[in-house]
């Protein structure tokens, strides 16, 4: 049901996870074998980063569609915020590898996640309790 504005929060975080693969959270050089090499830190670029951005895109995509059972929504966009977390977490402890670099511009999509995911949530929440207000004045 797209009129919700939490249906637009749940499609802009998913839409942010799609462009984490695209533009890079830390870029610097690497220690490696020959030296030093150049490189992007992005959600492709460990297996655990991908696999839980991906699952935090699926679990997204999937909420939107549950707008008629609001608990089992608002369970999975919870599960999503702190996958989310968790997900900032492992890019900060990635930014460890590198030896000289800096973050980018563009790590704010990386952040703008679990801020989205927090709005939908209170708007879940909001649905859920205008529900249970109507439900009492029949």
């Amino acid at each position: 049901m797209l009129q919700r504005m939490q249906t637009i929060w749940l499609l802009l975080a998913a839409v942010c996870g799609f462009l984490t693969f695209r533009f890079s959270f830390f870029s610097g050089n690497k220690a490696a074998d020959q030296g030093k090499t150049f490189q992007y830190l992005t959600a492709s670029s460990g297996m655990i980063l991908m696999v839980l951005t991906v699952a935090i895109i699926c679990v997204v995509c999937i909420s939107i569609f549950l707008y008629k059972n609001r608990k089992l929504q608002m369970r999975l966009v919870l599960v999503a915020l702190f996958a989310s977390l968790i997900n900032i977490y492992l890019y900060f402890n990635e930014t460890k590898n590198f030896v000289e670099g800096s973050y980018n511009l563009s790590a704010v999509i990386t952040i703008a996640i679990p801020v989205l995911l927090f709005l939908a949530l209170r708007g879940i929440y909001k649905d859920q309790k205008l529900v249970k207000s109507a439900d009492r004045l029949r």
